[in-house]
């Protein structure tokens, strides 16, 4: 037996581990905050739940499929062959977000999604799209590869096997968002005649936790909560598994 599989092995575990003590501590943090009225916002770190509205008139629009949006988040993949299997092969992956207004039933309030970890998982907020033997991409996607300096052709002059993914965040959504409540420093530029005008939902420069998702906050626990069980009992058997084997290699056992 490879030693180096066990031991590889054991530093995995450990790693799990933790991560699933630091997906505890969040789940902690979200059961034991309350959500706020966008109208009763207090400075430092806060939980709002609410539609996207837009802050202006200019939208982003999705690289792939050209719908407008406040974030989209995109990824290129290439499927690269290797003797009788292969695998997709990351070549090209972004974001980009502008800010906008989270409303509830009492106002709302400017959000800044830089920095933020911004979690998608509705498949109405997905597009997919390929290209391959006899395919060619659709004419945005064509457009955006050659913007970036990315071909979908090889060498030949034919079609590569990729996948063209985007993920997407526009008007009405609603979101879960735990954040910064902040100084507003474009409350001069506010374009709201309601809600909180002088504060803004962004990255705190002392609270690590910046978080969006389009999920409801029930949700994200009942996700947190197997994420938690699978990280820390996980990582420990996976350890435990890995030390019996360390220990039988070297008869200490």
């Amino acid at each position: 037996m490879n030693i180096a599989y066990p031991i590889g092995g054991f530093f995995l575990g450990v790693y799990i581990f933790f991560k699933g003590l630091i997906w505890l501590k969040q789940k902690r943090l979200i059961e034991n905050m309350p959500t706020s009225k966008i109208r009763s916002l207090a400075m430092g770190l806060v939980e709002v739940f609410g539609e996207i509205v837009p802050a202006g008139k200019k939208m982003l629009n999705c690289p792939f499929s050209g719908k407008e949006c406040v974030y989209y988040r995109y990824k290129i993949e290439e499927y690269r062959s290797s003797g009788k299997s292969g695998h997709w092969v990351t070549i090209k992956k972004g974001e980009k977000g502008i800010p906008f207004y989270l409303k509830d039933k009492t106002g709302m309030v400017l959000v800044n999604p830089s920095g933020a970890r911004v979690e998608i998982s509705n498949p109405n907020l997905k597009n997919r799209f390929d290209s391959g033997f006899g395919r060619d991409p659709p004419e945005l996607v064509k457009k955006f590869l050659a913007s970036r300096g990315l071909n979908f052709e090889n060498f030949f002059g034919m079609n590569k096997k990729m996948r063209y993914t985007e993920w997407f965040l526009s008007l009405a959504d609603k979101l879960y968002i735990m954040g910064t409540a902040q100084d507003n420093p474009q409350v001069e530029d506010a374009t709201a005649r309601h809600g909180v005008e002088d504060v803004m939902i962004g990255k705190g420069s002392h609270e690590k936790i910046y978080y969006i998702s389009d999920r409801h906050e029930k949700d994200l626990l009942k996700r947190l909560g197997w994420k938690v069980a699978g990280g820390i009992f996980g990582g420990i058997l996976l350890v435990i598994g890995c030390l019996l084997l360390i220990f039988l290699n070297f008869n200490m056992l």
